[in-house]
C-alpha cells in the first residue's frame, strides 16, 4: 500500500496544513527541493502535494535528485502532475543545475544514516558543503528568492550538562574523528551560507533538526528511532545496545516539515533555528519503551559490539531550545506518545 491511502497519514497532513497559513505565499511560485525521498524533505513534498489536492492554485514542486525513478516511483501519482518536476542533481557534483524557474531552495539532501557516514565520511562531508555550495551558486546567478538549509543538532558538539541547546552554544568535536565527517561538514555549510549572505546577498536560513522520525522513514535507514519503529510494527522485538539514558529531541516528521516551512517564510535571514518539540524531549530508553508500547512487542537490552558502537552519535544530550522558532508561532502538533503512535499504526499499513 502506499503511505496516500492512508487515512492517518493523510489526516495528520491536513491538520498540518491547517497551522501553515504561509503555503498561501507559495501558490504560482516554485520551491526546490533536494533530498525529496528522504525522512524530512519527504515529508515536506506530502504536505506540498496536499496542498494543491484541495486548493485550484497550484505550488510548482521541483523534486531534486539522482534517480528519477526512484522519486517518481515515491511521489506516484502526483509526480505524473504538470506541477511536478523532477531536477536531475547530485550533492557532489558539479555539474550545473537546469535552468529552471525557482523562488525558493530547501536543500535537505546529504548522508544521515549512521552506517553510511561511517561507510562514507569522505562522501558524507563533501556532500554537506559542495552540495549547499552548488545551490548557493545556483541561487546568486538566478535570482532565488531564499534558500533553507537543514543542517543537524550534530553541529554543537558535546555538552557537559543537560540545558537544551540554544543557537549559539557549541561544544567540542573531535577534528580527528572521522565519524565526525557529519557534524563537521554541517557546521561549514551554514557558514558557507551566511558567507554567501554577507558577500554575494544570498538570502538564507538554517535549520538544526533534532532526532526526526515518522513513516517517512525509509526501510534501510538505520538511525535508532526509524530502525525500531520499522522492527515494531513488524511485530519484532526492539534491541536496545545501550542503557538508552541519552537524552534527544524528538520530532514527529509533519512537525519538522511545517518548522521548515515556517522558517522559509518568516525566519530571519541568516539566522539558525531549532527544531524541538518540547513535549518531545525524552531519553533514548523511553523512545524505545513508547515505541515497543504502541506496537505491543518486548524491549531488549544487548552490548553492542565495536563496530556498532562506532557509529553511535558522540552527544550524550542534544536537546534543544526552540525560542527562535516558537517566537515565529510555530506549536508541534505531535507529542512522542502520539507521533510514535501514528508513525507505527501507518507503518503497519505499509508493509
Amino acid at each position: 500500500m502506499r503511505i496516500y491511502n492512508s487515512k492517518l497519514w493523510i489526516s495528520d497532513l491536513d491538520e498540518t496544513i491547517n497551522v501553515l497559513p504561509e503555503l498561501d505565499e507559495l501558490a504560482d511560485n516554485s520551491v526546490m527541493i533536494t533530498g525529496c525521498t528522504g525522512l524530512i524533505c519527504s515529508a515536506i513534498v506530502d504536505i506540498l502535494i496536499r496542498w494543491n489536492e484541495v486548493h485550484d492554485k497550484k505550488i510548482q514542486i521541483l523534486a531534486a535528485g539522482r534517480n528519477k525513478n526512484k522519486i517518481i516511483e515515491r511521489f506516484y501519482p502526483y509526480s505524473k502532475k504538470n506541477w511536478f518536476v523532477f531536477v536531475p542533481y547530485d550533492a557532489v557534483s558539479e555539474k550545473k543545475l537546469l535552468k529552471i524557474k525557482c523562488t525558493y531552495i530547501i536543500h535537505g539532501a546529504c548522508n544521515a544514516s549512521p552506517n553510511i557516514i561511517i561507510k562514507e565520511p569522505v562522501e558524507t562531508m563533501l556532500s554537506n558543503f559542495l552540495g549547499i555550495k552548488n545551490l548557493l551558486d545556483y541561487a546568486k546567478e538566478n535570482a532565488v528568492k531564499r534558500v533553507l538549509y537543514i543542517s543537524s543538532s550534530e553541529v554543537y558538539g558535546k555538552k557537559t550538562d543537560n540545558q537544551p541547546y540554544h543557537i549559539d552554544e557549541y561544544g567540542y568535536i573531535d577534528l580527528l574523528n572521522s565519524r565526525n565527517s557529519y557534524s563537521i561538514g554541517k557546521r561549514a555549510a551554514e557558514t558557507l551560507c551566511i558567507s554567501y549572505a554577507d558577500e554575494y546577498g544570498v538570502e538564507s536560513v538554517i535549520i538544526r533538526p533534532g532526532h526526526i522520525y515518522g513513516p517517512t522513514a525509509v526501510p534501510s535507514d538505520e538511525r535508532v528511532s526509524s530502525a525500531w519503529a520499522y522492527a515494531a510494527a513488524s511485530g519484532k522485538e526492539i534491541i536496545m545496545k545501550s542503557n538508552g539514558s541519552q537524552i534527544r529531541s524528538y520530532c514527529y516528521c509533519l512537525d519538522s516539515a511545517s518548522a521548515i516551512l515556517k522558517v522559509l517564510f518568516k525566519g530571519k535571514n541568516s539566522l539558525a533555528y531549532n527544531i524541538s518539540n518540547y513535549e518531545s524531549i525524552i531519553t533514548i530508553k523511553e523512545m524505545a519503551e513508547i515505541l515497543a508500547k504502541s506496537a505491543n512487542v518486548n524491549l531488549k537490552v544487548e552490548i553492542p559490539t565495536a563496530i556498532e558502537k562506532k557509529s553511535f552519535n558522540p552527544m550524550n544530550n542534544s536537546s534543544l531550545d526552540a525560542t527562535e522558532l516558537l517566537e515565529l508561532g510555530w506549536k508541534g502538533l505531535f507529542n512522542a506518545e502520539r507521533g510514535f503512535s501514528h508513525t507505527i499504526k501507518i507503518l503497519k499499513e505499509l508493509i
